[in-house]
């Protein structure tokens, strides 16, 4: 049996280069803070299960030799393309097994999210969390027979980014686990600043 393999989807973290959107509302500096706390606490928290194998997927490419990751952490450049690109060469890059691909945005992820993920993929062929705006904060594939192509099409960005990727999977067993939160925008920020 093949040992999965949960990848962080990660920017080198920035200014300028992370949550610009969110740094629009909020300023570059407090984004940027935010991002940074993020990336690290969510990082030592899933990357010590020995129930996975742990990989950050590092953008630009130019980053995966900065001193900024986690040491003895698996780090790979995404390369280039939209999400779906990047997040598609993960999938064809990765060990035998099935793969969960996160973010690095999502401040009430747990292990016990991640290990529900794996769990329900063993019964489907995709697994998705769902996030509040209509796109996913985990999206995961069983890659057996082959590794589906599953990010065709799919607007980004907005509220079809779930019902888009969705429509690639026709045919197939599809689970879904806990709706979680991305902080993209001010209202996501103020949100999650409330609930800690």
């Amino acid at each position: 049996m093949f040992l999965p393999t949960l990848v962080m989807m990660a920017k080198a973290p920035r200014a300028g280069l992370v949550k610009t959107r969110l740094a629009r509302e909020i300023g570059t500096a407090e984004a940027l803070r935010f991002y940074r706390a993020n990336l690290s606490s969510t990082t030592r928290l899933l990357s010590g299960d020995g129930r996975w194998r742990f990989v950050l997927s590092v953008a630009p490419d130019w980053a995966i030799h900065e001193p900024v990751w986690p040491a003895g952490i698996a780090a790979i450049p995404q390369g280039f393309g939209n999400l779906g690109t990047r997040m598609q060469r993960v999938l064809d890059r990765m060990p035998p097994g099935p793969v969960v691909i996160i973010g690095a945005d999502i401040p009430g992820i747990r292990r016990w999210h991640v290990a529900d993920a794996f769990k329900r993929l063993g019964e489907a062929d995709a697994i998705f969390g769902p996030a509040h705006d209509g796109g996913y904060w985990l999206v995961g594939v069983k890659r057996r027979p082959h590794i589906p192509c599953i990010f065709s099409n799919v607007r980004w960005s907005g509220p079809h980014a779930l019902e888009d990727t969705v429509t690639n999977l026709s045919g197939k067993r599809i689970a879904f686990c806990n709706t979680l939160a991305d902080v993209d925008t001010a209202e996501d920020f103020y949100a999650w600043r409330r609930s800690v």
